[in-house]
């Protein structure tokens, strides 16, 4: 497939690149892609959640009744998690939730997520550019330029350079990443993905492998 290269300011140009069918126009697999996000996910949670167990609540560990003849249920300490203020029962602790997928899977699914936005029309091809000030301002003027103001948007790009960095890092509705750490939540994760010619370029090298 075919699309048409924009400037910056959302204006056609004569040029046009032919999308790799092996990145952009494979059949989708959505197993892959629910396993890569899971991992995703997954890896980004910290694990340091934390709960008290009877053998850490501080208290007497005196038997609180005798075991028989009071006619109600038998009872040991006071830490017994029936308890106020007693231990909690099988509660979490920290743990590495990490996981890992071969390279095979998680480029499927990352295929698998552009082919959807392709097949979608939320991908934008745009000239390689440079911001000349650090500016947020004339990071928005791209993205009024392209009517993506009110759009959440992924700009792949093949390398940040300190400008686009400052411009775009703290607009929440828009996220810079390189080419070669685009992922498939990401790429889920908006409405629209814009590419710069070389980071096209560079996923199209990496995906087709």
């Amino acid at each position: 497939m075919e699309l048409t290269v924009v400037n910056i300011n959302g204006e056609n140009t004569d040029k046009k690149v032919s999308l790799d069918g092996n990145v952009f126009g494979i059949e989708p697999n959505d197993h892959a892609i629910y396993l890569d996000v899971k991992q995703i996910m997954a890896n980004k949670r910290q694990g340091t959640h934390d709960s008290r167990e009877r053998s850490d609540v501080t208290g007497s560990t005196r038997k609180i009744k005798k075991q028989k003849g009071t006619g109600t249920a038998r009872f040991g300490d006071i830490k017994n998690p029936i308890f106020r203020g007693g231990g909690r029962v099988f509660g979490p602790h920290p743990r590495d939730y990490n996981s890992k997928l071969n390279k095979k899977l998680k480029r499927l699914a990352r295929k698998s997520a552009l082919s959807y936005k392709l097949k979608d029309n939320e991908v934008i091809i745009i000239e390689d550019f440079k911001l000349e000030s650090f500016k947020t301002k004339e990071f928005k003027q791209i993205l009024t330029g392209l009517n993506l103001d009110d759009v959440k948007t992924l700009l792949v790009v093949d390398d940040i350079d300190k400008n686009l960095y400052y411009a775009s890092h703290n607009l929440t509705n828009s996220k810079v990443i390189r080419a070669t750490n685009l992922n498939t939540y990401d790429i889920l994760n908006t409405k629209r993905i814009i590419f710069t010619e070389g980071a096209l370029k560079k996923t199209e090298d990496l995906f087709s492998k």
